[in-house]
């Protein structure tokens, strides 16, 4: 599956896509094993019975990937806004073995929110959802949803929490991390990886971890909330 053009960064706008070459670069190493079947004490079932219909709060659709047409609405409910789309795979933020300029042609060093050391998120090594940056089609943070905010991620009867840790472009929607789509079973090769649908993403409103890299704190604070979504929806 080819990612989606990596050029809308850290909510910095268009920048050049930045590869890693020569003898800093890292090579390609084995996929970890999953992090999880299924987090959380939450069923995907009783997640995406919540979101079967779609009451739209953006001004617009987005497109899943360069080449595809527009029809995917920002859906709002009770304490989370989602929408349904295919899985991209972001490998940007620090350089690993799996994450670097040779193993994905569109790497980027940074990500839009850091770690609490400053530095830039790990895609290989911590679940996070890529958002479309601000535009008037939808503006994320003005929704509820800000960087660190908690993510139920939904594929294949599975459930991964994770973090909104990056920004896309103004006019796509559906990616994330490395290690989400490997959690959930999704191949997670930055470059031929991916899946074409079958993906919900639930975005819980004034929700933040932090540290951000601390993924098991977004796994309890993610099954309270899932819990609380069921409730009251």
């Amino acid at each position: 599956m080819r990612k989606r053009l990596a050029f809308a960064l850290a909510g910095a706008g268009l920048l050049a896509v930045s590869v890693t070459t020569g003898a800093g670069a890292a090579t390609r190493g084995p996929a970890p094993a999953p992090a999880s079947a299924n987090e959380g004490t939450v069923t995907a079932a009783q997640l995406l019975a919540k979101v079967q219909s779609c009451s739209q709060i953006s001004n617009g659709k987005y497109r899943t990937d360069e080449e595809t047409s527009a029809t995917i609405p920002v859906c709002g409910a009770n304490g989370a806004v989602f929408w349904k789309a295919d899985m991209d795979i972001d490998c940007d933020g620090q350089v690993t073995s799996r994450c670097n300029g040779n193993t994905d042609p569109w790497f980027q060093d940074d990500t839009a929110f850091h770690q609490s050391d400053g530095k830039p998120l790990i895609a290989d090594k911590l679940p996070y959802v890529v958002v479309p940056s601000a535009s008037s089609t939808w503006n994320y943070s003005q929704a509820g949803i800000k960087g660190g905010g908690v993510v139920a991620v939904i594929y294949n009867n599975k459930v991964e929490y994770a973090v909104v840790g990056d920004t896309g472009p103004t006019k796509i929607i559906g990616e994330a991390s490395y290690a989400t789509a490997n959690a959930l079973g999704i191949d997670p090769d930055p470059e031929t990886g991916g899946t074409d649908s079958g993906v919900t993403y639930i975005l819980f409103k004034n929700s933040s971890v932090s540290p951000i890299e601390n993924h098991d704190k977004a796994v309890s604070v993610g099954d309270g909330l899932a819990k609380q979504f069921i409730q009251n929806n």
